[in-house]
């Protein structure tokens, strides 16, 4: 069981396809955490590295990151960047990062090794959010065996649940023998077009295979949550009127609702 940080829960934000909203789920709900007053942090694990520049960490500022901590034992709290977002703190992601799935095969508990500096991390969060990278390779197995839940981040489209099985399976098969406190937090349904039968229908189909696991609250289509990334910014410090931006706002008290009722 993932003892992770004084009082912190992890959550990893995964799924194997991409372009499904990862990483905007994970930016825009650690803002919309921060805003109420939790301290969180966000850990970018995608080589990409979108969650680092989606919080306004320029590539030439990145000196530091996940990948030293995977792999030259950096402490957390001495990868931590402090974001411009009050109470929120970024591990960020740098193209060293793209060769570490072929470095971690060879790698001596690799399963382990983000778990492992969670553990003996000496940082204080309330959070700690995980950008997953679009695949099920070790990156990801290493947030699964960190992490205390997985959010489940769905794209309103036609081939919405195919290939979720895998997912699934993937996180039974880490739950068994890496981490048995893990498990689905949720399934947060994302772009969706209210003008468009389609996203009814997948939403319906969702539902009725995940049951409550998917949250009450869906993400829209929205320009402004599309334009904030290039901005540097969450959508929620872009526009925190616009229809995305108060859509995280409830995703984040409908998960704070969830997380009371798993504590009691």
């Amino acid at each position: 069981m993932p003892s992770a940080l004084p009082s912190a829960r992890v959550i990893s934000i995964a799924n194997q396809k991409g372009g499904v909203g990862k990483t905007t789920t994970t930016i825009n709900l650690a803002t919309a955490l921060a805003a109420i007053g939790k301290r969180v942090l966000v850990i970018d694990l995608d080589p990409q590295g979108n969650a680092s520049t989606g919080l306004g960490i320029p590539r030439a500022e990145r000196r530091v990151g996940i990948y030293d901590v995977l792999f030259d034992g950096m402490p957390l709290e001495d990868a931590a960047t402090v974001s411009t977002v009050p109470n929120l703190s970024i591990i960020t992601s740098s193209v060293d990062l793209s060769g570490a799935e072929v470095e971690l095969v060879t790698s001596e508990r690799r399963e382990f090794r983000l778990r492992e500096a969670v553990d003996k991390s000496a940082l204080e969060y309330d959070y700690v959010l995980i950008d997953c990278p679009p695949a099920l390779g070790l990156l990801t197995l290493n947030a699964l065996v960190a992490s205390h839940a997985v959010m489940v981040p769905l794209q309103c489209e036609f081939y919405a649940l195919e290939g979720l099985s895998h997912l699934v399976r993937t996180i039974e098969r880490v739950k068994r023998a890496f981490n048995p406190e893990l498990d689905i937090h949720g399934v947060v349904l994302t772009m969706f077009d209210k003008r468009n039968n389609l996203s009814d229908m997948v939403a319906a189909d969702v539902r009725g295979f995940f049951g409550e696991k998917v949250y009450d609250t869906v993400i829209p289509r929205n320009v402004k949550v599309s334009e904030a990334p290039s901005h540097g910014k969450p959508v929620l410090i872009y526009d925190m009127r616009c229809p995305g931006s108060q859509a995280y706002i409830h995703l984040a008290g409908e998960v704070l609702r969830r997380e009371k009722r798993l504590s009691a």
